[in-house]
């Protein structure tokens, strides 16, 4: 079991397999060209792969596969499957903007994965452009109702940005209810990637606008989630997650692993170890101790809306942010 220095179990591992990404959204990564880290550079799944059995084998019970876009790096579905036969009871998910869904979610679910997180800021076709810098609202949803068919759980997660979709969250709330999925609205996460010009809303605003169709009840965090959640009347929850509080920090139980082999301890932070060198040379325990010290060196809360106001210089599409 993983146990850091404040006394919480770390059992759930976020991988990012690319920093590619398919998408320009304007809050993560909207300018282009981008200098992408080679592919030589990056782990391959094989390698990945020995890291996981490792973080598996000290307690992790979820892994989540997120990029950049995780649906970019070929053969996906074989490295789940390969977590998933080692491992056939661990939590298996990912996170994807849902574009090339519709082709592999069927594949993804034979593998072995569980649940999706997918990203839909917007229904209309002309903000979804705006916001991605290409057409892709079709593909998207196209992809979350064969995810659906297929038997993936679906989890959805909005931005709300002032003047381009704040109008649209009830519309997103009852296209998610509608088909069983969670929403979870996601506060703007300032990141020097982002476009200069973006406002999002904070909680207060959200709610306020929830308040005006909906009458829901406070549900406070559900376990290790970063989300605050409310029930609606018919049972229904969505929840809100805000990035410059630290109040789920208290039962935060992730880190974070780059396609690289960077072992973050926090999104927030830019601290990190490499797992590379060890695992490419076949030095189990030494990938073992770097995670161990990763573990116990894991930050008491972020950085963000402190006294120093710090925001992570990492980019989000590095992380899975």
């Amino acid at each position: 079991m993983l146990i850091d220095s404040y006394d919480r179990v770390v059992d759930y591992l976020r991988v990012s397999v690319t920093e590619r990404c398919n998408f320009r959204c304007q809050y993560c990564m909207p300018e282009k060209p981008f200098s992408w880290v080679p592919k030589e550079n990056l782990l391959t799944f094989e390698e990945l792969f020995e890291f996981m059995k490792v973080a598996i084998d000290e307690g992790v019970k979820k892994i989540r596969i997120t990029g950049g876009e995780p649906l970019l790096r070929e053969d996906l579905d074989k490295f789940i499957h390969m977590i998933y036969e080692y491992s056939p009871d661990i939590d298996l998910a990912m996170t994807t903007n849902a574009f090339l869904l519709k082709g592999t979610a069927q594949r993804l679910k034979d593998a072995g994965l569980k649940r999706i997180n997918v990203s839909i800021d917007t229904l209309k076709p002309e903000v979804a452009q705006a916001i991605a810098g290409k057409d892709v609202l079709k593909n998207v949803l196209e992809g979350v109702e064969e995810a659906l068919k297929v038997g993936l759980k679906v989890k959805v997660n909005m931005v709300p940005m002032k003047n381009m979709n704040a109008d649209e969250i009830i519309d997103v709330l009852e296209y998610s209810k509608e088909r069983g999925m969670t929403v979870r609205f996601i506060e703007y996460m300032q990141n020097k990637f982002a476009k200069a010009d973006i406002s999002g809303l904070k909680s207060d605003e959200l709610l306020e606008i929830l308040r005006t169709k909906y009458e829901f009840e406070d549900e406070g965090f559900d376990g290790s989630s970063p989300s605050h959640y409310y029930r609606m009347k018919d049972a229904y929850r969505f929840g809100i997650i805000e990035p410059y509080g630290d109040d789920f920090c208290k039962q935060c139980n992730r880190i974070r692993l780059t396609a690289e082999g960077n072992l973050i301890p926090c999104l927030y932070f830019d601290e990190a170890m490499s797992i590379a060198e060890s695992i490419k040379r076949g030095d189990i325990k030494g990938a073992a101790a770097v995670l161990k010290e990763v573990v116990r060196t894991k930050p008491e809360k972020n950085r963000w809306g402190g006294e120093d106001d710090e925001s992570s210089n990492r980019a989000f599409y590095e992380t899975g942010g």
